[in-house]
């Protein structure tokens, strides 16, 4: 048997699950968490603000060329409802695992998460001002881990069948 299909009590400690570039210094904060996390904050507004000089310019792109009213309108409308999903399902996914294929981060969400790119980016600088994304959802995770597992451990000391049998009285 590989050590998946092994009895609970044989179980070997968990181990935290990586964060993308935290690692596992998220457990303890070790490592330069903290001057990690300011220079990924710093980074993320400003790609975040990067993208928006962008957007601007591919907007006034879109007014020299006189496209309409309409087309102006329906752009600058398409990247808001884009950028507040892309925000909303980033922000959520730090706190929870996804439910089902609408929250999972497929495929077919792919295509507004790249064009809401500054909500992603803003989601993911502002969770990064408080701790490292996800860390809270794998911290909490990760805790009740390690309490299953010790009292996995301490139910059972030593070998069961090497108990000594309790004397009978006459």
């Amino acid at each position: 048997m590989d050590d998946a299909t092994r009895l609970p009590n044989n179980a070997t400690a968990p181990e935290p699950e990586p964060i993308r570039f935290y690692g596992t210094t998220w457990v303890d904060r070790s490592g330069g968490y903290l001057l990690r996390r300011a220079g990924l904050t710093l980074a993320a507004f400003a790609a975040a603000a990067a993208g928006a000089i962008v957007l601007r310019l591919s907007y006034e792109g879109l007014a020299i060329a006189d496209v309409g009213r309409v087309v102006n309108i329906a752009v600058v409308v398409a990247f808001a409802i884009c950028n507040s999903i892309a925000f909303t399902r980033t922000w959520t996914g730090f706190t929870r695992r996804p439910d089902g294929p609408h929250d999972s981060g497929d495929r077919s969400q792919h295509s507004i998460r790249l064009i809401g790119f500054i909500g992603v980016l803003l989601a993911y600088g502002i969770r990064s001002l408080v701790e490292a994304p996800g860390e809270k959802l794998r911290r909490e995770e990760y805790e009740q881990a390690v309490q299953q597992y010790e009292r996995r451990r301490s139910t059972r000391t030593g070998n069961p069948a090497a108990r000594r049998k309790p004397k009978r009285r006459a």
